[in-house]
């Protein structure tokens, strides 16, 4: 029975963590355990997991180890922890798959798609001149973007906020037309009055949803949120676990789920929230700003998810200016975009086959980012 013997960690540009699990037989995994902006406290967290609950043991039973790692510590969930379980268990499911030369999504059951659609982020964290940005993806083959709605925003702010939202919005949709998707993401950073009015305000520009209109602290607000618009609501990179997820569903007034795969317990978990999702006719669409082993994790579970819609992926993402999604790969062909969809890779574990040489090498760089910290106009912080 192959068992896991070692592991290793590299903290890479822009952003990430990558580790690499071995087994016995030789056999190498990958996953991306990370909260971005705090990869030393995750990198800790996967070390105590590993040390304690991994190394010498069977790579095979991986909803056991899964459910060890979170039984196993009285305490649990949360980002950290759940960043941390999530990275492993992408690795374990690597080394499954390669073991038996198969996919992911042939061990969970088959694919029940060839293909997933894809959008493309436009504009940066304060996103200005964003309808040239648009031009330029929508040529680029997307067929569906994504864009920040606002910046900081007051709890209750006055009119010219909506009103350079609105405006942003509508340059987009009238440089790209009726026949692209845009996803507008609130980014947790308007409150619950305000959440209301630029909901309502930016309906006639018809998004393809509004993502995280509230942090998800404030989910019992949803539901007043979902009267004033028809807009799908989105939500869910932020929650953790089908525990999370459990009462948005039972609400019945989100449409689009978005675990991330490196934050809510990874493969294993991920594929419970979107078999709940289904039965509550809620579409997954996986949060993944991340690098190529979070996003070869999502495609596998967009792949046998019959609730999938449409997958996020990072490629040219203003946050990756040293190193890009495709740069740790060996062989970058398998993420090519056509048409606004990414082919699911048909080889074996994660589908991909991580440069190991590149990511050591980018490894011995100091790798610190951190988020940015936003202050409102009397000096308070404000949602980022």
């Amino acid at each position: 029975m192959t068992q896991i013997t070692d592991y290793e960690l590299f903290e890479v540009p822009p952003r990430w963590l990558f580790l690499r699990v071995e087994t016995t037989d030789g056999i190498v995994g990958w996953g991306e355990p990370v909260v971005e902006g705090r990869s030393h406290t995750v990198r800790a967290a996967v070390e105590e997991l590993m040390d304690n609950y991994l190394v010498g043991k069977p790579a095979a039973p991986i909803e056991d180890h899964w459910s060890t790692m979170y039984s196993g510590g009285f305490y649990r969930g949360g980002p950290v922890l759940m960043s941390a379980i999530a990275g492993i268990d992408q690795a374990l499911w690597d080394i499954k798959g390669k073991h038996f030369d198969a996919p992911v999504y042939e061990l969970l059951g088959g694919a029940a798609r060839e293909q997933i659609r894809v959008y493309q982020w436009i504009g940066g964290d304060r996103p200005s001149a964003v309808a040239n940005e648009a031009k330029k993806q929508i040529d680029a083959g997307f067929t569906a973007l994504k864009m920040n709605a606002t910046e900081e925003m007051e709890r209750v702010d006055d009119p010219s906020t909506i009103n350079e939202a609105v405006e942003r919005l509508r340059n987009v949709r009238e440089t790209v037309g009726d026949n692209v998707d845009i996803g507008v993401d609130f980014h947790g950073r308007v409150a619950k009055p305000m959440a209301k009015r630029l909901a309502k305000a930016l309906e006639p520009y018809e998004p393809m949803f509004i993502e995280e209109p509230v942090l998800p602290d404030h989910n019992d607000a949803l539901p007043s949120i979902a009267t004033q618009t028809s807009i799908p609501i989105a939500t869910g990179e932020r929650m953790y676990s089908r525990w999370d997820f459990k009462e948005v569903f039972e609400s019945g007034t989100v449409d689009i789920i978005q675990p991330d795969l490196s934050h809510a317990g990874g493969i294993t978990e991920t594929k419970k929230i979107a078999s709940m999702a289904e039965a509550y006719d809620v579409a997954l669409a996986p949060h993944c700003p991340l690098g190529p082993i979070a996003l070869a994790s999502c495609i596998q579970v967009d792949a046998c998810s019959p609730n999938a819609l449409i997958q996020e992926q990072s490629l040219d993402i203003h946050y990756n200016e040293t190193s890009d999604v495709l740069d740790y790969l060996a062989e970058p062909s398998v993420f090519d975009y056509e048409d606004g969809f990414v082919s699911i890779p048909d080889g074996p574990g994660l589908g991909i086959d991580i440069d190991e040489e590149y990511v050591r090498e980018q490894s011995k760089q100091s790798v610190n980012w951190h988020n940015p910290v936003w202050r409102h106009k009397d000096g308070s912080v404000a949602e980022w």
